[in-house]
């Protein structure tokens, strides 16, 4: 039997992810690229926060968490982690070209590997150590460009690639925060729902995006509220941003509690091959020769890299069961 619903979340999932990549890059186009990046992302999450509320306090919409001050406080650190992988990616995005962005944040599992590891002392397989070695191969391909005479070359910007790079660490230390984060007891019952743990990463988030905001790009803020108010391609891009950013994301959260593992991670591959080749085809950026080799090797890496450990003990269990006999 067809799950009707479940299709309709990956949907719209996919399509929000999409929509937001594309909405992202164009209001940073029309805010003079990454001349005011931090403020595209406070500007994002700051219409994120106003939805939130509004699904507090509007009539039969969702019921408001019942957390304590200390939950607020344990949430700080995943929330922190939040704003710091959402700034940096809008960074590299409006610095680079999306399709790049988005090849080197699918290799945040190595960093997961690397943070989870040295930071946080969890055991990671060697399975899937091995497993890091094509992702991290296929975003070197990706950056390099062969030339009409045969001859090789670098092919990104700098400000793309260490945005991407700082996105992929805090991300990392976010999915370790967030884990501890739920493992605190009786935070799931005070939260009520995925969608207010949420909305509250998204309020955490902006309120430390803002003085970040006011420190790096304070000083021209009164010319980007001229060119908001002026500028319809920017205000509408960055308004629909922050909407469909928090949309794709709890409808992503949503979806990944309703599926296994291994489906989890071919919907998560497949979400990276839609948006990389989707943003391409918008923003005309080619996708070809190394750069083509070099995303497919690192897609397939995430993917195995996600599967490995479900496949590994089906492997391992067999061998017990052949000793006892």
């Amino acid at each position: 039997m067809v799950a009707v619903g479940l299709i309709l979340y990956f949907a719209f999932w996919y399509l929000g992810n999409y929509y937001y990549n594309i909405q992202n890059k164009n209001a940073a186009i029309a805010a003079a690229v990454q001349h005011f990046a931090m403020t595209l992302a406070t500007g994002q999450l700051a219409v994120g926060v106003a939805y939130a509320i509004f699904l507090w306090v509007a009539p039969d919409a969702r019921k408001p968490p019942k957390i304590t001050f200390s939950d607020f406080v344990t949430m700080l650190p995943a929330g922190i982690c939040t704003a710091g992988a959402h700034a940096a990616s809008v960074f590299s995005l409006a610095a680079g070209g999306v399709a790049f962005g988005q090849i080197v944040k699918a290799a945040e599992p190595a960093f997961a590997a690397f943070v989870g590891t040295f930071v946080y002392g969890k055991k990671i397989s060697v399975a899937k150590w091995v497993c890091l070695i094509p992702i991290i191969g296929g975003v070197c391909l990706a950056a390099l460009k062969q030339n009409k005479d045969g001859s090789i070359e670098l092919d990104f910007t700098v400000g793309g690639l260490v945005g991407a790079l700082v996105a992929n660490l805090f991300a990392a230390f976010k999915g370790a925060e967030s884990h501890k984060l739920m493992s605190t007891p009786g935070i799931n019952e005070r939260l009520g729902s995925v969608g207010n743990q949420f909305a509250l990463m998204i309020i955490i988030s902006f309120l430390v995006t803002v003085p970040l905001m006011i420190a790096t790009e304070g000083h021209k803020f009164p010319e980007f509220v001229r060119m908001f108010q002026t500028n319809e391609k920017l205000s509408t891009n960055l308004i629909l941003a922050g909407l469909t950013f928090y949309g794709y994301n709890e409808l992503a959260t949503m979806t990944l509690t309703k599926i296994s593992p291994v489906t989890n991670s071919v919907a998560n591959t497949a979400k990276r091959v839609v948006v990389i080749v989707g943003s391409a085809i918008v923003f005309n950026e080619t996708i070809s020769g190394l750069k083509a080799i070099g995303c497919a090797i690192c897609i397939a890496g995430v993917f195995l890299n996600s599967v490995i450990d479900d496949l590994m003990p089906k492997v391992k269990g067999e061998k017990p069961a052949e000793k006892k006999h």
